[in-house]
């Protein structure tokens, strides 16, 4: 019988760990003619007074802003935007290199976002079709194709439920009821000890613990200020820290492809193992 190759699963959030800023930052809240630190200094006053979710409320300021503006946001406004994003140094050649990694250690490898960003803009990106899945927020749209209301909320709690959908492989969001069911270790998709999690701070938290304390591991990424994700990893909710640089040869890199060879590695000696088991067994 031959052997599956194991599935390694990195995790990505996306604002300012894929791409430079939050996605609405690049051309969607400079046509409502305000600035960034406006736009999230009211979302943040409108979540605080009406004691609201803090990604409802950025969602429905984004309609609300442009309705008053006379004009309605249709889904492909939003993934028009995607072609603005920037992205950090090596991300668009990311992708290919890790795939020949794995191809090389004998690793099949899977990419997903989770992220409370807009899935839309994620569409229209050079790299949407690097991922096996992109779990993000998203707008339910009218017969017009207008963004009426917020359909999928990803806020900084519910990311864990598509750690659980990964590892059980139940990509389906729609479905809860297998996602709830039990599923033996041995018989989830990809194991917690084959992720690795790539955020860039306390938004990521709960999934980078999660995948930390079972036994996968998490990076914490940073532009400038290293501040919070050192605190991060002086708290033990991340394995290492890392400047966002993904070009080859980055720490990041050698640390991403480290940890792919450990568990290529791994892989191999319980394959070993198996086999020397079944030859006392027939004994």
């Amino acid at each position: 019988m031959v052997n599956k190759k194991p599935i390694v699963a990195i995790l990505y959030d996306f604002d300012k760990t894929l791409c430079t800023k939050e996605m609405q930052e690049y051309n969607f809240i400079p046509s409502l003619d305000t600035d960034a630190p406006s736009f999230w200094k009211e979302s943040k006053q409108l979540s605080t007074d009406k004691k609201m979710d803090s990604i409802l409320s950025y969602m429905w300021l984004m309609i609300d802003k442009s309705n008053k503006k006379h004009k309605p946001v249709h889904r492909n406004n939003f993934v028009e935007l995607g072609k603005s994003l920037r992205y950090f140094p090596g991300v668009e050649e990311w992708f290919d290199m890790i795939k020949q990694l794995c191809d090389d250690v004998g690793i099949e490898i899977e990419h997903y976002i989770i992220s409370s960003g807009l899935k839309e803009i994620i569409e229209g990106s050079t790299i949407y079709d690097k991922f096996k899945e992109v779990y993000a927020c998203e707008f339910y749209y009218d017969q017009n194709d207008v963004a009426c209301w917020p359909k999928n909320v990803v806020n900084y709690t519910t990311k864990t439920q598509f750690i659980y959908r990964i590892n059980k492989g139940i990509l389906d969001i729609s479905n809860d009821q297998a996602l709830n069911e039990y599923t033996p270790e041995e018989e989830r998709r990809v194991p917690f000890t084959n992720m690795i999690y790539i955020g860039d701070g306390y938004s990521d938290v709960p999934c980078m613990k999660l995948v930390k304390v079972n036994g996968g591991h998490s990076i914490a990424v940073y532009q400038k200020d290293k501040a919070v994700v050192n605190k991060l990893i002086g708290e033990g909710r991340v394995n290492f820290v890392c400047k966002t640089n993904y070009k080859e040869k980055s720490e990041l890199s050698e640390i991403v492809k480290k940890i792919i060879c450990k568990i290529s590695l791994e892989e191999e000696l319980r394959q070993k193992t198996l086999k020397s088991n079944r030859g006392v067994e027939k004994k």
